[in-house]
């Protein structure tokens, strides 16, 4: 297969095109600037921003996995950072949608990242993708990012909405920037540690990706998350038990709210359950399900 990706360069897209380029397949990064790509893989230009997108390279392409945007954070979100997460995710993937229904031929299949932050937060209710969207910034940002897609699915091209957890690898993401600390015992619970969290291992994360590739049957939402969500004081001590450290430091809320603002809320002490119903319902198998094999997996 040939498969083009935006994002490229972010956790998920290295991880992707790494196990693609093992595969044998081609990969076609879209980037902003050329550079010299590795064997196997080759590159066009975009600009998310001018809306400019060199369709050339895409028409042999066999489906396009569009991961780009702006990092969340952890960082405190004021209006201008507000505003760049969400042009870079909104107006890049209706830049690249557009784009692509505006080839003779466009590439018959799309995954557009999207993120479970969709439902905002759950409490005691676990989400599926037939769950409304919720409350919240991110919740705002989702909803319009997968909406920035429609002139692709107008043009027939098969769209899915990579509806990501928190994505665990020891490369990066939450697990990564925490890992230095937990090393050293100083890793404890955010808040009471009571909030759910829904992620998955970077290992199904890819490997649910691929599944979606080649199954383009499987439109619209998709969940990408772990079976199970776990609470923060579960996912505390399962790292505590992965690294053989203790964990029974606590970063208070206020402190966290305080240094981080809406972040704090939204992202880090947001409660949020969410099943992978779709993933499940067509058959694919995780290879992670639960968080202990994962995280030994991972570390």
């Amino acid at each position: 297969m040939r498969i083009a990706i935006t994002g490229a360069s972010g956790l998920v897209g290295t991880a992707l095109r790494r196990s693609l380029a093992v595969d044998g397949h081609t990969v076609v990064r879209l980037v902003r600037h050329t550079s010299t790509s590795p064997p196997g893989h080759e590159e066009a230009y975009w600009d998310p921003v001018g809306g400019e997108v060199e369709t050339d390279a895409l028409r042999a392409v066999d489906a396009v996995v569009h991961l780009a945007g702006a990092p969340l954070g952890p960082a405190r979100w004021t209006p201008e950072y507000k505003q760049q997460i969400y042009d870079s995710r909104v107006n890049g993937t209706r830049a690249l949608c557009r784009a692509l229904a505006d080839m003779d031929k466009p590439p018959p299949r799309l995954l557009s990242a999207s993120a479970i932050g969709y439902y905002g937060e759950t409490g005691s209710t676990v989400a599926d993708e037939d769950s409304p969207h919720g409350d919240g910034f991110l919740a705002e940002v989702a909803s319009a990012w997968e909406a920035a897609a429609t002139a692709a699915e107008e043009a027939g091209i098969s769209v899915a909405y990579l509806r990501s957890g928190v994505v665990l690898s020891s490369e990066g993401g939450l697990l990564g920037k925490v890992l230095p600390l937990f090393r050293m015992g100083l890793g404890g619970r955010l808040g009471d540690g009571r909030q759910h969290m829904s992620w998955i291992s970077v290992a199904d994360e890819v490997g649910a990706i691929r599944f979606l590739l080649e199954h383009p049957e499987l439109t619209g939402p998709v969940n990408l998350c772990a079976p199970e969500p776990v609470s923060n004081a579960e996912y505390t001590a399962a790292l505590g038990r992965a690294l053989r450290r203790p964990t029974f430091l606590t970063v208070p809320a206020f402190a966290m709210r305080s240094a981080l603002g809406e972040f704090a809320d939204e992202a880090a002490l947001v409660d949020q359950r969410v099943r992978p119903r779709r993933l499940l319902e067509a058959d694919y198998a995780f290879r992670h399900p639960e968080l202990d094999q994962a995280l030994a997996d991972i570390l």
